[in-house]
């Protein structure tokens, strides 16, 4: 998606372009099965708190009543000081929590106090996409880790001894580039450096003996000399990206599905799913399309967010990212499914069950990088099962999730201006730019008010159209990024059960990064910036208990109990790619002991 942080140059998007590498829950609205790890209602067992990812915790301990009494109950350090993003799981009485590089450790969850830690060796020297690490997955006494070098590793969760350790990727960590090898790729022509590579930021998720894992850092990195940024490449160095499944038990591949594939041109739609036009020069793509037909086996797609599972229809649901080369368009003509798009699986097979494209031959960057959300609509009349999606454009889809047809998109979390222009020589700035929107922090559900929450960013990016031809006397373009005058953040309950209203908004000068957390206490837990967790009444959007801590929140808090009694627990590391301070604590809060 974007460039590692040695790559950008001094007129690209440093910010914006960095974002996407470092780079997605009770009361259940699916049946749980008999050992469905949502079933702990107690503990934060998955990733998404349960397998529909809403991130709705049950407990009702801490209220709107008694939230300004929180006090830090204990504070773990790990020493591994950098961009900090995990979700913690909780289990049995411990909390694992994945760490910066790929190493996790495992704490007693009623005192922080350290049980064993893991320390990855990468089997490269150079990453393609940063440190950060958004989680692990627990079951049946092992702990799961997706790697930065693309390895899956199954760990004995009471010593964290290694069981067994796969390579999902086997591409070099960061591939140098000094052109585009495809003879025919007019982006050869630019005099270019730059790299590649892949990885795994995702947390892992498991669903009847399979563990569910995939890859990011597919297709970006190609920087022309002047300066400017193209963010992607379409020579060999790139890759599709890819959904996998491996055994629980042994780590033996299952299945395993890639992003894109052969007729990714699709149908050359010149307008968005839900009928935003797209300017595209159709009869130019077709024109070209012949020369650039195998260009599909570098089609990018990076996944960057732990999916959701229908447990009852056995679907799993997660995002995809932009094509390659990103923002680079003359040697990928079409839709380039299935990229920018929410995705529907067969937990069983792999096969594809539904795709929509939020962006066809996405040229903004406008990944899809959310976590899928699952819940229970009331539809003219009718309960459906749908999914919701929170998108960099700044809506978020709702979906009926049996078949991917778009019921409708909210109101904008975020302002909107020139959305989908296309890019001009002068240049043209766009709001949400290529960040978003919503990035990959995850959003909440609160399924007993239809209150959906979301963090948001306002980023304006300005795109420049370049001109240049290839060997042959071709024109072709490609498009670089620079960061807008503009930087803010929302927080926003969105009302799903009356089409996506805003019904209140927290605005702050800071983007908002990390996640949100929801309670049936009433609460609304979030970092808002400038180092600071709050919590809101989820109702009315007051906000009740703010605390400054010694780095950045930006990462999802968890609620879960443990020795009788309910904590909120958060990780505080910061993210070095918006200059928030880093540090290298897990802070947990309660209630003060009578």
């Amino acid at each position: 998606m974007s460039a590692p942080p040695d790559l950008l140059r001094r007129r690209a998007s440093p910010l914006l372009a960095l974002l996407l590498c470092s780079t997605a829950m009770a009361a259940p609205s699916v049946s749980p099965g008999e050992n469905d790890a949502s079933a702990d209602a107690g503990g934060w067992a998955v990733h998404g708190q349960g397998y529909e990812n809403q991130r709705h915790s049950p407990l009702t301990r801490i209220t709107t009543a008694n939230v300004t009494q929180l006090v830090p109950r204990w504070t773990y350090h790990s020493g591994v000081n950098a961009t900090f993003q995990a979700t913690p799981v909780v289990r049995d009485g411990l909390m694992f929590i994945s760490l910066p590089m790929s190493g996790v450790a495992a704490v007693d969850a009623a005192t922080g106090r350290e049980v064993w830690k893991y320390k990855h060796k990468s089997r490269w020297s150079k990453l393609c996409c940063g440190p950060a690490n958004r989680g692990v997955a627990v079951e049946d006494g092992i702990v799961y880790i997706g790697t930065v070098d693309g390895r899956l590793v199954a760990l004995d969760a009471r010593t964290g001894a290694v069981r067994w350790d796969v390579a999902v990727a086997e591409q070099s960590g960061n591939t140098e580039n000094k052109a585009s090898l495809n003879k025919d790729d007019p982006l050869g022509k630019v005099e270019a450096t730059g790299s590649t590579g892949i990885g795994i930021a995702m947390a892992p998720l498991v669903f009847e003996g399979k563990v569910f894992v995939a890859v990011n850092g597919v297709g970006y990195g190609l920087h022309p000399d002047q300066g400017l940024a193209v963010v992607g490449i379409s020579a060999t160095q790139s890759q599709s990206g890819f959904m996998a499944a491996y055994d629980a038990k042994t780590g033996r591949l299952d299945w395993k599905w890639d992003v894109t594939g052969p007729g990714w041109e699709g149908a050359f739609h010149n307008a968005t799913g839900d009928g935003v036009a797209m300017h595209r020069d159709i009869a130019r793509e077709k024109a070209e399309l012949g020369k650039f037909k195998d260009n599909w086996k570098y089609g990018g797609g990076s996944i960057y967010a732990s999916p959701a599972i229908d447990t009852e229809r056995h679907l799993l649901y997660f995002g995809t990212g932009n094509p390659s080369p990103q923002m680079a368009d003359s040697t990928r003509p079409g839709d380039n499914l299935h990229t920018s798009s929410l995705v529907a699986l067969d937990t069983r097979t792999g096969k594809l069950v539904w795709a929509f494209q939020q962006v066809p031959h996405d040229r903004w960057g406008y990944d899809v990088v959310t976590p899928p959300v699952l819940f229970d609509l009331a539809w003219h009349g009718q309960t459906v099962p749908a999914v919701a999606e929170a998108s960099k454009l700044g809506w978020v889809y709702v979906h009926d999730r049996r078949n991917g047809r778009l019921l409708f998109k909210s109101a904008a979390f975020v302002p909107q201006h020139n959305l989908l222009t296309p890019p001009t020589k002068e240049g043209v700035t766009i709001a949400p730019g290529i960040a978003g929107g919503s990035n990959w922090s995850p959003a909440a559900y609160n399924p007993d008010n239809g209150l959906f929450f979301v963090n948001g960013l306002h980023l304006p990016t300005r795109y420049v159209l370049h001109e240049e031809k290839d060997a042959q006397g071709h024109p072709f373009t490609y498009v670089s990024t620079q960061d807008g005058n503009e930087k803010a953040g929302t927080l926003t309950a969105l009302d799903l059960r009356h089409g996506g209203r805003i019904a209140w908004q927290e605005k702050t000068d800071e983007p908002l990064i990390g996640g949100v957390l929801s309670t049936a206490g009433g609460l609304v837990f979030s970092g808002v910036g400038h180092q600071h967790l709050a919590a809101f009444d989820s109702t009315a959007g007051t906000k009740l208990w703010d605390v400054t801590l010694d780095a950045g929140v930006n990462a999802p808090p968890i609620a879960y109990r443990t020795g009788g009694e309910e904590l909120v627990a958060v990780a505080v590391g910061g993210n070095s790619l918006f200059g928030l301070k880093t540090g290298d604590a897990v802070v947990a809060f309660g209630l003060p002991k009578p």
